[in-house]
């Protein structure tokens, strides 16, 4: 079963489990996407569409990202060849790139806010910020 279709409990045990994959670049791509949801609902408020529908492309893709993380991971011990092992790379580089964008969606829909949702739009911001980091250091590990 893919990272996507698990339950956010079936998420979180399955990362505590001791296995190799999902680990933290399926986690790192799950609070990226968390984020950009937070951004869609802060930019429904803002009246944004723009931002509405590229925080939803951006949530669909990071969550995309969590299981190719976890396939990746997989065939690079699976077969220890050097594409999977660039795969293992490429992958969180995506995630942080991916996150970088909700960083910037989250900072220019907050700009537009002056609601209580504001801290919806901050709390995106923080952990896109922390996603795409956590995400470049695991690809620096990876290389």
């Amino acid at each position: 079963m893919s990272v996507s279709e698990l339950q956010v409990g079936e998420f979180l045990a399955a990362l505590g489990e001791r296995t190799p994959a999902p680990a933290s670049g399926a986690a790192v791509a799950l609070t990226g996407a968390f984020a950009a949801a937070l951004v869609e609902l802060a930019a429904r408020f803002a009246k944004d569409e723009a931002a509405v529908t590229r925080a939803k492309a951006l949530s669909t893709r990071l969550t995309q990202l969590a299981d190719e993380d976890a396939a990746a991971y997989t065939a690079f011990l699976e077969t220890g060849s050097e594409e999977a092992r660039h795969r293992t790379i490429e992958v969180p580089e995506e995630i942080a790139a991916n996150a970088d964008a909700v960083e910037r969606l989250a900072g220019h829909v907050g700009a537009q806010l002056t609601s209580s949702v504001v801290g919806d739009a901050e709390a995106a911001e923080e952990l896109a910020r922390v996603a795409a980091r956590v995400a470049r250091r695991l690809a620096e590990l990876n290389a």
